[in-house]
């Protein structure tokens, strides 16, 4: 299994745009927090989601984002950590089926949101973001537009209501704010 100081370093070998960066180190937080709730490996759903998009700036064809991704972390993380990665992008055929899958689908939608909130914030820190303003962005279609709010749902697949998992979420993203600027 890949420390994290490990995974920041793959990081930073594959991926230039440092927003791109900072997603993934957001998605990375919101796993963190998932795992802490419901007492998974939390180093494994860290680094599922610091890692997850680790091809996108390689892959060139989207049917194979995330496929790409697991052969990269070949060794790096077992297999369910790579069946979470592949099966991220619903273009590779590979559909979530275990609790991680689904945790890294809601967490890479809810990571947006999160970000997207925070930047309204009149500070722009996601310490002002509070849970009630989550739900309300979320029933905001015209807010972060690109947020797939379906993808989000799949919280739901976790046994857990939309507004536990959006306060685990911000929980998550707000440990790691400073590696965000935010």
């Amino acid at each position: 299994m890949i420390a994290r100081r490990d995974g920041l370093r793959l990081l930073d070998e594959n991926i230039s745009n440092v927003n791109l960066k900072k997603h993934m180190i957001a998605v990375s937080g919101v796993m963190r927090k998932l795992a802490e709730s419901r007492g998974e490996d939390v180093a494994l759903w860290e680094m599922v989601g610091l890692l997850h998009d680790i091809d996108y700036e390689k892959v060139g064809d989207m049917n194979r984002h995330g496929l790409m991704s697991a052969e990269m972390l070949n060794g790096y993380l077992p297999d369910a950590g790579l069946q979470a990665v592949r099966s991220h992008n619903e273009m590779t055929g590979n559909q979530p089926s275990t609790a991680m899958d689904n945790a890294l689908v809601a967490a890479d939608a809810v990571a947006g949101l999160g970000v997207a909130t925070a930047l309204m914030m009149p500070q722009k820190k996601l310490a002002e973001v509070q849970v009630s303003s989550l739900v309300k962005k979320f029933n905001d279609k015209s807010f972060a537009r690109n947020v797939d709010r379906n993808r989000l749902m799949f919280c739901t697949r976790l046994d857990m209501p939309l507004e536990v998992f959006l306060s685990a979420s911000l929980q998550g993203l707000q440990e790691v704010a400073s590696e965000l600027g935010l």
